[in-house]
């Protein structure tokens, strides 16, 4: 029986890669979750205390409200 390098080191390699992938892919949507939270909390603190209460939420449940913490008040 031959084998030769490619033959034996290729699907440890496969596998590193697939691990990598994966980590990279989690990773990404970590980020994109944590920029999405802070632009939300951000576009929420510019609004003005009146907008504000008309959606039903206070200056203080901003971060609570974008992380689904509370529910906003019909």
């Amino acid at each position: 029986m031959s084998a030769n390098l490619a033959t034996i080191s290729w699907p440890e390699v496969a596998k590193r890669a697939n691990v990598f992938t994966r980590i990279f892919k989690a990773c990404r949507g970590g980020i994109a979750r944590h920029l999405g939270r802070r632009t939300a909390i951000a576009t929420l603190h510019k609004l003005d205390d009146r907008v504000l209460r008309d959606i039903g939420l206070a200056r203080s449940e901003i971060e609570a409200a974008v992380d689904g913490l509370i529910n906003l008040r019909d």
